[in-house]
């Protein structure tokens, strides 16, 4: 009887797990931007030199997705995940310990590796531990913590750090390695991987993993969508305190909206998955890049605070719910012995456009096109997303249609 209480609480147990886990990720991933002025005052950083502080934890996500993908497919989740956990944690405290500024390139860049890492694994595990009729929503739950720790961080951010800029970073880096310790004892590997190992020889190359028989043009149109999606994401991240600064909103009305979109994209997370396990994945992909347009808009042309509040929230939702939805739809879309690696390198190209949009919101509004200007830029690629991820939807549809069959196996 326990052995059977144990496993019916296996799924619940993973999941909360791989939530705390995402609930680090998102503290940590905007911890050098609220450190970012007292580090640049301590160390006497020009912009530029902050650039790449904040570069080099973008730099390292993108190989650390591809490598923990990869590394979790053969070596197992549990094992992989566990030194991702360790290497950011470490590395945060490292980043809190540092003396010059080339220490602190080389623990952002440290840190960005293992966060890399852990997030394909976060999504495959989670996507493995639920029934087929949940899958969405545990993954969903699993990454509503990234919002959730970026929520956080804002508020510690308002708080005001002064001159202990490093405590963010000293919870960014004990946290993870007690977490670490709790996953080695209480986080069951995968059955998924188990199962496979036991029955799977040599893996075959890369290439052929993702872009084998029936799985090119799949991984090209998630690629497609997550390099756009994520491109608009993280221009709202990095630029929105700005841009809501300079339309004369003072710094804390800034922070609240901040709070309010990480709120909103928890929100989107959850319901976004809920909608596509209830079978209206269309609906939500609608939902998720129409908002993101009409939210892009609210933000640019609010003329009361309340607007612009309730703009921040919906952007949230449909930012990160639109993210979400790819990362719900990007584990059903390679068996399990290539799972990670499809769902690490979908990130890591997800990476390239995080890394693409500021840069180029910063070109844009150098040029003097002003908000309108940026949304207009925006708009483009959302519509590009949406096109690729109801394209994906259709796909997996008729995998599905093809499975049940007898035609396909899942």
């Amino acid at each position: 009887m326990s052995g059977s209480i144990a496993h019916s609480h296996r799924p619940v147990l993973t999941i909360g797990l791989c939530f705390l886990v995402a609930l680090l990720e998102g503290l940590d991933l905007q911890a050098t931007g609220i450190a970012a002025p007292h580090m640049a005052k301590e160390f006497a950083l020009t912009p530029a030199m902050l650039g790449w502080v904040f570069s080099a934890g973008l730099l390292g996500l993108l190989p650390g997705a591809f490598v923990g993908g990869w590394l979790a497919d053969r070596l197992g989740r549990k094992r992989i995940l566990i030194m991702a956990v360790l290497l950011f944690g470490l590395f945060s405290l490292g980043t809190a310990h540092a003396w010059d500024y080339a220490s602190l390139l080389v623990a952002r860049l440290m840190t960005g590796l293992g966060l890399g890492a852990a997030l394909p694994i976060l999504i495959a595990m989670a996507s493995e531990a639920a029934h087929e009729r949940l899958r969405s929503t545990a993954v969903s739950l699993t990454y509503c913590g990234v919002p959730l720790g970026g929520a956080i961080a804002s508020v510690i951010g308002m708080a005001g750090l002064g001159e202990g800029w490093r405590l963010v970073f000293y919870v960014g880096g004990f946290a993870p390695i007690a977490i670490a310790f709790v996953l080695m004892a209480w986080l069951p590997e995968s059955q998924a991987f188990r199962a496979q190992a036991a029955t799977t020889g040599t893996q075959n190359g890369l290439a052929a993993q993702l872009f084998g028989p029936g799985r090119a043009s799949r991984t090209l149109l998630l690629w497609l969508a997550c390099f756009f999606t994520l491109t608009v994401l993280y221009m709202l991240l990095n630029w929105l305190p700005s841009l809501l600064i300079g339309q004369g909103y003072t710094r804390p009305q800034a922070g609240a909206v901040q709070i309010l979109f990480n709120l909103g994209g928890a929100a989107g997370s959850f319901l976004t998955g809920r909608m596509m396990d209830r079978g209206h994945a269309g609906r939500a992909v609608c939902i998720a890049y129409a908002g993101m347009l009409a939210s892009l808009a609210g933000l640019g042309l609010s003329t009361s605070f309340g607007l612009l509040l309730l703009a921040g929230f919906t952007a949230g939702y449909c930012a990160i719910g639109g993210q979400l939805v790819l990362y719900a739809l990007a584990p059903t879309l390679y068996p399990t012995h290539v799972r990670a690696t499809g769902v690490g390198a979908s990130v890591a190209v997800g990476r390239l456009g995080s890394m693409a949009g500021p840069l180029a919101a910063g070109q844009i509004l150098a040029a003097g096109a002003g908000v309108g200007g940026l949304l207009l830029a925006a708009s483009p690629g959302l519509v590009v997303a949406a096109v690729a991820a109801m394209a994906l939807l259709g796909r997996g549809a008729a995998q599905a249609e093809a499975a049940a069959s007898g035609g396909v196996a899942p």
